[in-house]
């Protein structure tokens, strides 16, 4: 599930391809409704945090500047939704960084976007970038959406100094970090931290848990398979994976507040008691980059960030084995075909492009050359590193299953299977009979 500035993002049905006849300003067309091609800016919307906006302006006007081009850089609310009504008015931008693969697919579909695969040098951005981020963009074969920025949801945190007192250490494979669980219910204590209360949306922490654990069980090509509905919800797969999160949520003594308080308690609330003052009142979260911020950190840890919380990759099926990382982003998509625009999109491919996003904000760069030195701690170096060390970088799934899905049925059954309204075959048998026929 994608989240974005800081709060759970408000979910909306992916863009549907409609019969839309479309002209050719509203197409993309030579020189782009931004303006890019008849000597105007190159126009580029995004939906990111203006820290993050502001830091990526500013390392565009030098290059901009070096390369003979303007750029202009503007922050809209909701890009996934908005970018449609812009195609149908004709008055898109020259590029759009748009939030997931089905909204890059739904564009493309639309015919309002141009491919990169002659744009960029894609063989350069290969051995760059974290592996699997350029199939993220790709529709039918052709790269249409680059991975500017990314967020990294394979994470497990920690309360550090505890953690380190007691003597634990980071697991290895998935049966390590079920010793580990153990060993912290055998010290006395309550090992999982797992909250997911988000109004309307809530179950998307379960739908996170799930992806995580069908990529590793069934692995890159599995994972995809599901996630477009080749493998349906009821296959082996995916009962092994969901299997292995109903022993981390529905044993006795796994979760604080036992399992009526999963659903219950707001998905905010999660890393509190870990830095409870008696000591942790339990000792894993696994979540995503995202709360490594102040609305979800108390106010002493944020503040003394790389001493108070650890935080470690949520670890492959087997020790060794395979290590794809689970994540989201922000995808480069070009609407004009414009040599000014076309030079931007180059530049925006570029590692550096987030040297002055990172270090003030939440950017995490998908160049795994980037200079982590950036980063403005220990903490978000190691998030990094998660996704650099990674054996392939994959979307969020129920970002990309179609709306009535990812943010519907998976959400709800996920729910009611964790409350104990239905049983597990039950909830994804239901899953599978939601899934639209076309």
């Amino acid at each position: 599930m994608r989240i974005q500035r800081r709060t759970r993002r408000t979910m909306v049905a992916t863009l549907a391809a409609t019969a839309l006849t479309l002209t050719a300003a509203s197409c993309g067309s030579d020189s782009g409704s931004g303006g890019g091609g008849d000597g105007g800016p190159v126009t580029i919307w995004m939906s990111l945090d203006q820290t993050v906006v502001d830091g990526i302006q500013k390392q565009m006007d030098a290059k901009a500047s070096e390369a003979g081009i303007e750029v202009q850089i503007e922050r809209v609310d909701s890009i996934d939704k908005l970018i449609k009504t812009k195609i149908q008015a004709g008055d898109t931008p020259d590029i759009a960084l748009l939030p997931q693969p089905g909204v890059v697919a739904s564009v493309v579909e639309l015919g309002a976007a141009f491919p990169l695969d002659d744009v960029l040098d894609t063989a350069a951005l290969e051995s760059s970038m974290v592996p699997g981020s350029l199939d993220a963009g790709t529709v039918d074969g052709k790269l249409y959406g680059l991975l500017t920025s990314m967020n990294v949801k394979s994470l497990i945190f920690y309360p550090k100094k505890a953690f380190e007192k007691a003597g634990y250490a980071a697991p290895e494979s998935l049966d390590d970090l079920t010793a580990l669980a153990d060993q912290i219910k055998s010290d006395g204590g309550t090992p999982w931290c797992l909250t997911m209360e988000s109004g309307d949306a809530t179950g998307w922490v379960a739908t996170d848990w799930l992806e995580d654990l069908v990529m590793r069980y069934g692995g890159v090509d599995g994972y995809n398979q599901w996630v477009s509905h080749e493998m349906p919800f009821d296959s082996d797969v995916v009962k092994q994976a969901a299997g292995y999160f109903e022993d981390v949520a529905l044993t006795e003594g796994n979760v604080l507040g036992g399992s009526t308080a999963i659903t219950a308690t707001p998905f905010t609330e999660a890393a509190k008691p870990m830095f409870d003052a008696k000591g942790p009142a339990c000792w894993l979260l696994k979540q995503g980059s995202f709360f490594v911020g102040p609305d979800f950190l108390p106010e002493e840890v944020f503040a003394n960030l790389d001493e108070e919380l650890g935080v470690m990759g949520f670890p492959p099926a087997e020790a060794g084995g395979e290590n794809p990382v689970l994540g989201g982003g922000d995808l480069a998509v070009l609407m004009s075909e414009s040599e000014d625009a076309k030079t931007a999109m180059n530049l925006l491919a570029e590692t550096d492009i987030g040297n002055e996003a990172a270090p003030v904000s939440s950017f995490i760069s998908p160049h795994t050359d980037f200079d982590a030195s950036l980063y403005p701690s220990d903490t978000t170096r190691t998030i990094a590193k998660v996704a650099y060390d990674s054996t392939a970088f994959l979307f969020d799934g129920s970002d990309s299953m179609p709306a009535e899905v990812g943010a519907g049925s998976f959400w709800k059954e996920m729910t009611a299977w964790l409350n104990g309204d239905e049983d597990l075959d039950k909830a994804l048998t239901n899953i599978d009979a939601s899934w639209p026929a076309s």
